[in-house]
């Protein structure tokens, strides 16, 4: 061995194995991972869950095409010196405030092609030095605002491919560094001049491919493009087409003359304008509302503030104040939802309407009975009145009606009721009666066939009634075949003939044959 070597091989034994290049897989590595200097490759893993025991000092983290749903709180903490996290095509749906608030160095965090329908405030906190922010191809529908309120250097926000329909006005407050702003391939229909203000360092803004609707709201956009927003635009960002309303379908705005983008003030009708309910009863009012573009509705009570009121509100005894149309993509017909109803509910509300070409309001009054139930008044004494309920006692449907019509209707069942009864017993009756008339052939009549000695006649018939009421005729064998009559007065004596009966005027024809 040469001098000198074993000093050389004590010296690359005492170096660390990230200095050498080497994996760290014998120091500290996930299983199924692979880890070199401070990186770590976990991708396509089919993990669910942020995998332990990755090493402390890791950089850059690479954790795509997984199939984790959520970061837990504190998952991250062990890694403070991250600078890269690519989280993209994973199943994550939400973002808890604080996930990466253990990550201070954080410069890039990709989380493209997951599962993202909103984004919580704080849900980036923690992340000031973060600088590209990668959010595309998610199923994000409303940006709220100070969403990125905690972003102050971040350079690049990449928004497209999702579902965004609403910008609010204070959603991009905080970016005061942000270079690129990318909101294409999205469900924009129109975009607020103060949504935009907060972005004095905007270099790139790419708006293409919403489907714009290009009426007053939009016409500082088209100025502003004009004016000194070109810079920001490529030639392909320029291209805004509308897509309503229909007669400005398929034109560019930059084409569209400011004379041409138009809205319609609100319009708002409440029907009834003040209701009585019961206590405990439900209530639902619609407001409807028009206007172009359609207007958004809302509902509140005239004692609260407006800038107080939220979007849902709780009273007293359980009663719950839903309201209809805030944020739903049809919003003209507001509705007003009042469960469990309680006092606390009875009051003066508003019904507004709003869109960029002004407002509207129409007041509506609640009053509350103190009685949960109303008793229905006695029918008229005139006239047999039914038993049975007709409505429930709390009936919207019943109460409704005056109080003559509803004795009307009490009365004209009644007596429907009891025609029903007389012409029932009336079809019993006369069924009973035809069982007790009709019989079977031969009933009431009772026949004696005898033919043993011989033919008879009809002098020999002796008719009989039984204690039935049966009709019956017996043959008397003791009486001649014809019954003899007086002499006729006035006749002369003849001889009989031959063959004539005794005591008869004149011989008989025939004798009769009875078949009994």
């Amino acid at each position: 061995m040469a001098p000198g070597e074993p000093a050389l091989l004590l010296l690359l034994l005492l170096l660390p194995a990230p200095l050498l290049g080497l994996p760290l897989r014998a120091a500290a590595c996930p299983a199924s991972c692979r880890c070199y200097s401070a990186t770590v490759e976990c991708g396509a893993l089919r993990l669910q869950a942020v995998p332990p025991g990755i090493p402390p000092g890791t950089q850059t983290l690479f954790l795509q095409d997984n199939s984790i749903a959520r970061l837990e709180l504190g998952a991250l903490a062990p890694l403070p010196a991250l600078r890269r996290l690519y989280l993209h095509n994973n199943s994550l749906r939400a973002l808890e405030p604080g996930t990466f608030r253990a990550q201070p160095r954080l410069l890039e965090l990709a989380l493209t092609s997951n599962r993202l329908r909103g984004l919580r405030a704080g849900a980036f906190t923690g992340l000031a030095q973060l600088r590209v922010l990668y959010l595309a191809g998610n199923q994000l529908v409303h940006l709220l605002d100070f969403t990125f309120l905690h972003l102050l250097r971040l350079q690049e926000l990449h928004l497209q491919e999702n579902s965004i329909e609403l910008l609010e006005g204070q959603a991009l407050v905080g970016l005061a560094s942000l270079a690129l702003l990318d909101l294409s391939r999205n469900r924009l229909g129109t975009i607020s001049h103060e949504a935009l203000q907060p972005l004095v360092s905007l270099q790139v803004l790419r708006l293409t491919e919403n489907p714009w609707r290009c009426d007053c709201a939009l016409h500082w956009l088209g100025a502003w493009i004009k004016e000194g927003g070109q810079r920001l635009l490529s030639s392909r960002d320029k291209k805004i087409v509308c897509a309503e309303p229909p007669r400005l379908a398929l034109q560019s705005l930059l084409d569209i003359s400011g004379s041409s983008l138009i809205c319609i003030p609100p319009s708002v009708h409440v029907e009834p304008l003040e209701v009585t309910a019961n206590l405990g009863e439900d209530l639902r009012v619609a407001c409807q509302a028009s206007g172009y573009p359609q207007p958004l509705v809302t509902w509140r009570k005239v004692s609260q503030p407006r800038e107080e009121w939220p979007p849902a509100q709780a009273h007293p005894g359980g009663g719950v104040l839903r309201l209809g149309g805030h944020g739903a993509p049809d919003t003209g017909s507001g509705m007003l939802f009042l469960t469990n109803i309680t006092l606390a509910h009875a009051g003066k509300y508003e019904c507004e309407a709003s869109n960029a070409g002004g407002a509207a309001r129409v007041p509506f009054q609640l009053l509350v009975n103190l009685s949960r139930q109303q008793r229905l008044p006695p029918p008229p004494a005139a006239g047999p009145v039914s038993h049975e309920p007709l409505y429930e006692a709390g009936s919207m449907a019943f109460r409704a009606l005056g109080l003559a019509t509803q004795a009307a209707i009490a009365a004209a069942i009644a007596l429907l009721t009891l025609t029903a009864l007389l012409l029932a017993a009336m079809i019993c009756r006369k069924r009973r009666q035809r069982k007790k008339e009709a019989g079977p052939p031969g009933e009431g009549v009772l026949f004696v066939n005898d033919y043993s000695d011989g033919p008879c006649t009809f002098a020999q018939l002796e008719e009989l009634r039984d204690e039935r009421g049966h009709e019956m005729f017996v043959i008397d064998r003791s009486k001649p075949l014809f019954a003899e009559g007086p002499p006729a007065e006035g006749l002369p004596d003849r001889a009989p003939s031959e063959g004539a009966a005794p005591g008869l005027l004149f011989p008989p024809p025939i004798a009769y044959e009875i078949h009994c």
